[in-house]
């Protein structure tokens, strides 16, 4: 009796512990739809941006050796151009758009400075979309996510110069804007660093109609012109002033308006404007500096290049006496179905340039799409309402066989 009660219990034990059902097809299913969702998610949000931009590389600059001829020659100045970011504020755009927009930003922004590793960084202008008329409290907030998106090692330098969309048009532009830009990015105009020389132009005050902002504008170009013109003087190099000679290089000019063209009908390439806006004549003062503001600026600074923003698309003009100028696409989606961002090597003497793209936003979306999909594929055929493609090829493969 006692034997078979312990057997009995024995047997009952043995049925608990191998009672543990294996997973039902709906586990299966969800671990599918898990699995696919992680995938995608991870590969759009995060790996496109290295798969793309890993492809990137410098070009390659002679560079010379010291100016005695002899030592090893010094390395190239490697930087970064960007354009129009166009932060959205507090008024205008859904708060998803937003979210998305500066998740894409900052996620290739930090990948760049990753893999690229550049030394200086320039933002040619717009990098709020609100700042003309942005709140005190919404000037902070916008900063701040600047800051965050846009955040880089101490040994990078980060260099910006005002846009419309900062500080107003003309009209619209006032002391307090300027100041508000200016104490948050460093209101330099000409930075110098390897034997380099970048004059960063207010362009929204080179409007000519003597106004206090324009006129002291056109004060500091002015000073700047005097002391590179100086510095390129071979007998009275000392004459430049207590900090002493700049560079004896032509400047790099920045800014954020295109100097005058007529229009865009002259530019190409995938990231130009569309076919049907490029032969739009241009407003002056609005879209481009006027003729006079520009045949200033040509004058006065003797640039060798000239990068500028504003019109969100790519183009290449040659101004003058064979004067290059780059005007640098947006580095915003909500601009841009295909952004891009400029790297440069520079030395003293000669420069080269090469385009970044960034990942299309179409390639994206059509990765969403597809995987969309896939999950509504593996739905249907759980439920059975459609087939198994393994089980449809399977049986395609044995009547061929037959057959």
């Amino acid at each position: 009796m006692d034997l078979t009660l312990g057997s009995s219990r024995h047997t009952m034990a043995v049925i608990r512990l191998g009672s543990g059902r294996p997973p039902t097809r709906r586990a299966f299913l969800l671990l599918k739809l898990t699995a696919v969702t992680l995938s995608v998610l991870l590969f759009c949000e995060f790996l496109i941006y290295y798969g793309v931009i890993v492809r990137c590389h410098w070009p390659e600059v002679e560079t010379p050796a010291d100016g005695r001829g002899r030592g090893p020659p010094e390395p190239a100045l490697r930087a970064m151009f960007l354009a129009d970011t166009h932060l959205l504020g507090a008024v205008r755009g859904h708060w998803l758009d937003k979210l998305r927009r500066e998740w894409q930003m900052e996620r290739a922004f930090q990948t760049a400075l990753w893999l690229l590793q550049p030394e200086v960084v320039f933002i040619l202008g717009d990098v709020f979309d609100e700042g003309k008329w942005s709140s005190s409290q919404a000037w902070a907030d916008d900063v701040g996510r600047f800051q965050t998106m846009f955040r880089h090692p101490a040994h990078v330098q980060l260099r910006v110069v005002a846009g419309n969309h900062d500080v107003g048009f003309h009209y619209q532009m006032n002391t307090y804007k300027i100041k508000r830009f200016e104490k948050v990015f460093n209101p330099e105009r000409l930075f110098s660093w390897k034997g380099i020389n970048f004059v960063l132009v207010n362009s929204v005050a080179m409007e000519g109609d003597g106004c206090d902002i324009c006129s002291g504008a056109e004060a500091e170009l002015l000073e700047i012109s005097r002391q590179l013109n100086c510095s390129r003087e071979e007998h009275h190099p000392g004459r430049c002033g207590d900090g002493g000679p700049l560079p004896a290089s032509a400047p790099v000019l920045l800014q954020h308006f295109p100097l005058y063209r007529r229009s865009d009908a002259h530019c190409s390439g995938e990231d130009a404007a569309p076919p049907a806006e490029r032969g739009i004549p241009f407003q002056e003062r609005y879209d481009v500096l006027s003729r006079e503001a520009s045949r200033k600026l040509l004058w006065w600074l003797r640039p060798r290049l000239v990068l500028s923003g504003h019109t969100h698309h790519a183009c290449e003009v040659l101004h003058g006496a064979g004067v290059l100028e780059v005007s640098v696409p947006s580095f915003s989606w909500r601009n841009r179905n295909d952004p891009s961002f400029i790297m440069g090597s520079f030395t003293p003497t000669d420069y080269v340039l090469a385009k970044c793209p960034l990942p299309r936003e179409d390639t994206v979306l059509t990765t969403y799409c597809g995987a969309a999909g896939c999950l509504v594929v593996l739905t249907l055929v759980h439920v059975r309402l459609l087939a198994s493609p393994l089980h449809v090829g399977w049986n395609l493969l044995r009547k061929f066989k037959t057959t």
